[in-house]
Formats: C-alpha cells, structure tokens, sequence
C-alpha cells in the first residue's frame, strides 16, 4: 500500500517558515538538492493544500529556463512538471500544471489514492499536513533540520492534545550542517 510522506526542511526549533512566512533560510546546497530530487523517486504524486501549490506554481513551471538554474534546479523543475499533483481548497476555482482540485472528503480521497497502484504520496504544506496529523493519514514524517533558530512562525507539527509515538527510520547528516530525520509512527 502506498504511503503518505510528509517531507519539509524545519529550523533547529521546529518552524518551517518565518512569522512572515520566509523560507529562504531553507534554500537547499546542491548536496541536499541531489537528496530531495533522488527522494522523489520514490514518490508519484505531490499532495499539497492552496497556499504551497500557488508558491510551487509561481515558481517550478519556468525555474529550468532561469539564467542562473542549476542542474539540481532544472532536474527538480521537469519533476515537478512531471508528476501528478492533488491539490485540496476549498477556494480555489481551477488548477494546472497536472494538477487535480479536490474540495472535500479528505480521508475518502487519501484511502482511494493509498489504494491505487502506484509509488507513495508526497505530503506538502502545514495547514493540508495540520489536517492529516489529526486524521492519523501521515504514514511517515521526513524533517530537513536546518541549523538556524527562527523565534517563531508556522510550526512543522501542529499543536495537538494527544501524544504521538515515532521510530526513527534513518538519519543523515549533510555537509552544510542539515540533519535529515525520518520518522514512522511508532
């Protein structure tokens, strides 16, 4: 059965955007650029609430044909062309770029999607992933650690009022200092 993967790069104390909602902190090395475009090999499908799908398509659709785009960029750019995307809102009207609206039944859809054929399903956004959480969708939990300390902002994990065992899978430091931790819901 496929899998549901929630992957995003987190500061030390565990934000994943400033209070104003900057992610520049996080911009990957090509070391760590090469980890996440090998990562997506093992996925076939990008999940992703409104607001992380309107960045991606500001930016990803045009990246490889930037003058200054590195072969980390440009590989990146063609995979997320590539794969398919499931975006859920309930405000927006259309989407592109292999993009699939869905506006309700988030469980429903998850279970039919999980029950396809098929590589695991890559979880985006802290709002979609805030929902997910509390449903007990999230199959595995990948954190970027990144060495710098934000004060605030939009945390990795939302806040909850129940305890959540995990099992490290894997670790992995890189050479910039970023420490890759992947969890499995003990």
């Amino acid at each position: 059965m496929r899998k549901v993967i929630y992957s995003l790069s987190v500061s030390l104390d565990g934000y994943i955007q400033t209070t104003d909602g900057q992610i520049d902190w996080s911009a990957p090395d090509p070391e760590l650029h090469q980890f996440h475009n090998a990562q997506e090999a093992e996925t076939d499908t990008h999940l992703y609430g409104r607001r992380l799908y309107e960045d991606m398509a500001s930016y990803w659709p045009t990246a490889a044909t930037q003058p200054d785009a590195t072969p980390e960029v440009v590989e990146y750019a063609r995979i997320w062309r590539d794969t398919p995307k499931v975006v859920f809102s309930r405000t927006l009207d259309s989407v592109d770029h292999n993009s699939t609206l869905v506006r309700d039944d988030l469980p429903g859809t998850i279970a039919r999607l999980k029950d396809q054929p098929g590589k695991h399903l890559s979880l985006g956004g802290a709002t979609l992933a805030a929902s997910f959480f509390r449903l007990g969708l999230i199959d595995e939990y990948r954190l970027f650690i990144h060495p710098v300390v934000l004060g605030g902002g939009t945390p990795y994990f939302p806040t909850h009022d129940h305890r959540t065992a995990l099992h490290l899978a894997d670790s992995h430091v890189f050479g910039s200092g970023v420490v890759y931790l992947r969890y499995r819901p003990a």
